[in-house]
């Protein structure tokens, strides 16, 4: 039998993690995995501060201790100046995929017009895709949506585990053999 895939949800949040209001980023996202993942997996919770040294130091322990497929992070995507979850993303990560944070910033103009200013990227670390969300849990589905069908296979391609989607919900792509 196979273990669960360990996968690491992060809220960045100075507030949030000070216990001034309640994260409702993570759950968002862990509810959302739970409908379109066909298997086991695990959860791997943080919440952290606007730190970047932090924030590195969370991304490099889920990626490469915990051993997560993917690491989904919520907030510190926008403009203001504690906003630097782009930053510590870019610094861990061995390659930067552009497309993730492009087609984000797509379908959030749909809804938006201020998704212009997010910032969100999705880069690579060993066998880890960490994708970056925006803080606004309507916006973490409407951007999984559209970005979780190449998961999956981005995760092949790298040598993670393999992750079936629940196609019910959200089809993952995989190149016919």
């Amino acid at each position: 039998m196979n273990a669960p895939v360990p996968i690491g949800i992060v809220t960045v949040s100075d507030r949030a993690s000070r216990g001034e209001y309640e994260d409702l980023g993570g759950p968002a996202i862990a509810q959302w995995l739970g409908h379109a993942i066909a298997g086991e997996w695990q959860a791997v919770t943080r919440l952290v501060p606007d730190e970047q040294a932090e924030l590195e130091a969370v991304l490099r322990e889920l990626s490469d201790a915990v051993g997560c497929a993917l690491v989904v992070t919520t907030g510190g995507t926008g403009p203001a100046p504690r906003d630097i979850t782009p930053e510590a993303t870019a610094a861990v990560c061995d390659k930067i995929l552009d497309g993730f944070g492009e087609l984000m910033r797509s379908v959030s103009l749909r809804f938006v017009p201020t998704a212009i200013l997010s910032r969100q990227i999705a880069g690579i670390r060993g066998r880890c895709l960490i994708v970056n969300l925006p803080g606004k849990p309507s916006a973490i589905g409407d951007c999984l949506q559209a970005v979780f069908p190449a998961i999956p296979y981005c995760i092949d391609l790298i040598e993670g585990p393999y992750i079936r989607s629940n196609d019910d919900f959200v089809k993952a792509f995989r190149p016919k053999s």
